[in-house]
């Protein structure tokens, strides 16, 4: 499925260096949501106590130990990304379409029922792969600001220093695109090209790639009560975002000024690694109880990154200049996380799940060698809080048919601001058939939220609305022997 991650799948702040990692990124990386087969979506990723399904592996490994077969499931997945954007009381949307892999993995089973007298009736060893972020998206962001520019921030980085000290990804470019300009007399403090301001604004982000992980389990089956099991995690994660930021006087009012445009590219690639490990308990034949937890994720990240700016002042004068190309090694650590769930077994032909997850997102910190990241983490510290999702599922089979239902709710991040509220919704359906030896699974995901962002630095601008929506279809297919 689309699995959208609350903080803006794209780094909308503008920071004064493209390469400056921040809070942004580590909470990019740290919110994941539920990804997996069409019944383990279709269910809003509420199996933590029922089990049985081979997502589970990556929630409450203890669901391994409920299957009685081997099985084998792949789910190809269909996403629609779309964003309003508000800015200045001016609304912009944009769309994207994605095709992706949901999941594809592999559980044996082992029956030792009749090879001891332990009480041990199965172990289970398992494999999967679960996408459990999406970075795909595009927006796209206009309005007329009255009051200030993005050259603002680059005059005020610039004043106090000399050029050649100059950042060469942001403050630089506008130097060489002459758009600041040292004041007469005085070489160490500047000035920018707009005598007035009323310029459009715009800007356009194109994201994509995402995270997966991969998850090696391990799990057993204990008198057909208890169900225990481990896994660990291999997470990887790639992302894109290309952001084309434009001042443009569409109204011809500013004299000696047409245009400039800055673009920044960044790509992300990493590799981390996670265990888990959980239990379901069989109270009684229709009540199940069942705990999980994930340690922190470590993610060796890669940055690659570079930008261009180009300008064009009145008398057809045109400037470009384009940055050295940029790197930088860095690593996320993921808050851990606890979950906990109960289920109801009903007749067998109703299953009801309910499942609550905590994440302290305080916890989650950035690191490098030499450490750069104490401000940063600081940040984290004071802008972000502890978090609660809730998830419920539910599913009523009428053989071979089964129809399924949920919704997630993921607790917001923020500690206050415009994002206090910036919690989102999964509304999930979906139906399956299914037979001795095969099935086949479909599920719906519609997700919303709302978050706050900035064009550049909050003391100079107006922040910007995005209503973030996305949809996603799966179709799971899967075999048993």
């Amino acid at each position: 499925m689309k699995n959208f991650i609350i903080i803006i799948g794209t780094a909308m702040v503008w920071a004064i260096s493209a390469n400056a990692q921040n809070d942004i990124d580590a909470m990019r990386y740290s919110q994941t949501t539920f990804g997996g087969t069409a019944r383990f979506a279709s269910m809003a990723g509420s199996m933590g106590a029922l089990g049985g399904d081979i997502s589970t592996l990556g929630s409450n490994p203890a669901g391994i130990g409920l299957f009685r077969k081997t099985e084998f499931t792949i789910t190809p997945s269909i996403g629609s990304q779309s964003t309003s954007s508000t800015f200045n009381n001016s609304n912009s949307e944009d769309k994207k379409l994605n095709l992706n892999l949901a999941n594809i993995g592999l559980v044996t089973t082992i029956n030792l029922s009749d090879r001891n007298n332990t009480g041990w009736k199965s172990i289970n060893f398992g494999f999967d792969y679960n996408r459990t972020n999406s970075f795909q998206n595009r927006v796209s962001i206009q309005g007329y600001n009255k009051t200030t520019s993005l050259l603002d921030t680059y005059v005020a980085a610039a004043n106090g220093t000399s050029s050649a000290s100059f950042d060469p990804f942001s403050t630089a470019l506008a130097w060489n695109t002459y758009l600041i300009n040292p004041n007469i007399g005085d070489t160490t403090h500047y000035n920018h090209v707009l005598k007035n301001y009323g310029e459009l604004q715009q800007k356009s982000v194109e994201t994509s790639g995402s995270m997966g992980e991969t998850d090696l389990s391990f799990g057993g089956n204990y008198k057909n009560r208890v169900f225990v099991g481990a896994t660990l995690g291999i997470v990887n994660a790639l992302y894109n975002e290309q952001s084309v930021y434009q001042e443009v006087d569409a109204q011809d009012s500013i004299k000696g000024f047409k245009s400039f445009s800055l673009t920044q590219n960044l790509t992300t690639r990493g590799t981390g690694a996670n265990f888990k490990f959980g239990m379901i308990v069989k109270v009684t034949d229709w009540l199940r109880i069942g705990g999980a937890i994930h340690t922190p994720t470590v993610l060796h990240l890669s940055d690659s990154y570079n930008s261009s700016m180009q300008s064009n002042l009145d008398s057809a004068k045109t400037y470009s200049a384009t940055s050295p190309d940029g790197s930088f090694n860095y690593t996320v650590t993921t808050p851990f996380r606890v979950l906990g769930s109960v289920g109801l077994v009903i007749s067998k032909n109703a299953l009801l799940n309910a499942e609550y997850e905590y994440v302290d997102y305080t916890n989650a910190q950035l690191n490098s060698s030499p450490n750069v990241f104490s401000d940063v983490n600081n940040a984290i510290r004071s802008k972000y809080t502890a978090a609660g999702n809730i998830r419920v599922g539910g599913e009523i089979r009428f053989d071979p048919i089964a129809f399924r239902i949920g919704y997630a709710f993921y607790g917001s991040p923020f500690k206050d601001g415009e994002n206090m509220n910036a919690s989102r919704s999964s509304y999930t359906a979906g139906i399956g058939f299914r037979e001795n030896n095969y099935f086949l699974d479909f599920a719906y995901v519609l997700t919303k939220y709302t978050a706050y962002d900035y064009l550049y630095d909050p003391t100079l601008v107006s922040s910007v609305k995005n209503d973030y929506t996305s949809s996603s279809f799966m179709l799971t297919c899967g075999v048993k022997f």
